[in-house]
């Protein structure tokens, strides 16, 4: 009897530490992929988001045809109202915070509580919505939430804030299937992304939240209302680095 006790202590105690050292395998392999490709993608253009590949599969199983159009654009060759807008409209401090807005997170926080949940407020700022569209899938989990707290502080550390708004404005989702606003730019209003006036860049701005669901082309009351907001912010935006 105490033999198979042994035994089978001694399986146990080999058990758990090949499962350990095949969890801190994962971790360290995880944790080099990550920095790396954070480090790579510093430089290189995103050639596709997780996101990307989720409609891709969706409009082959809804029997759609498939449709990515995106077309990577320097921020230089970018008009300037269009960083501008999305600052205005989706993170106001997105040159002075590093990578959250904790006031933001707090009135969330409370504005939720007070709905008890028949309501949502995010408070995402633009470089958590870009770690999440290039490294994660858009689910909804405390996990995924976790990633992306992970690699909102590496883009943060490895990325200046122009690198991370030029990654933001390629490949946010613009539309059915339309991904960036060069793409945005040439579908809505038939220009590139670098002759963009204020009031088009403040329209691509309005329909960021929902963009398969509203269109520049087609503004409805409510768009035209978010876009007379965001212009009436965007002279009051402070971003210094993307004013030319």
């Amino acid at each position: 009897m105490s033999s198979l006790f042994y035994y089978l202590r001694t399986f146990m105690k080999s058990f758990f530490r090949t499962i350990l050292r095949f969890i801190w395998k994962i971790i360290k392999w995880f944790l080099i992929l990550s920095i790396v490709s954070t480090i790579i993608f510093r430089f290189a253009p995103v050639p596709f988001t997780p996101l990307m590949l989720m409609r891709c599969i969706e409009q082959k199983f809804d029997g759609k045809e498939m449709k990515m159009e995106k077309d990577w654009t320097s921020l230089k060759n970018i008009s300037v109202s269009i960083p501008l807008a999305v600052i205005a409209s989706e993170d106001q401090k997105f040159e002075e915070h590093n990578g959250f807005d904790m006031e933001a997170i707090e009135k969330a926080e409370k504005f939720n509580e007070k709905h008890h949940g028949k309501k949502m407020r995010g408070a995402s700022t633009i470089s958590q919505q870009t770690a999440k569209n290039v490294f994660l899938f858009p689910t909804r989990s405390w996990i995924r939430k976790g990633f992306e707290v992970y690699f909102t502080f590496l883009i943060e550390i490895f990325w200046s804030k122009q690198r991370i708004m030029e990654v933001y404005l390629n490949v946010i989702e613009t539309g059915n299937g339309i991904y960036g606003v060069e793409s945005a730019s040439q579908e809505y209003f038939n220009k590139p992304a670098g002759r963009l006036s204020n009031r088009e860049a403040a329209l691509i701005a309005a329909v960021l939240p929902n963009p398969r669901r509203w269109s520049p082309a087609k503004p409805s009351a409510y768009i035209l209302q978010r876009q007379r907001w965001i212009l009436r912010n965007m002279q009051d935006v402070e971003a210094d680095d993307f004013i030319k």
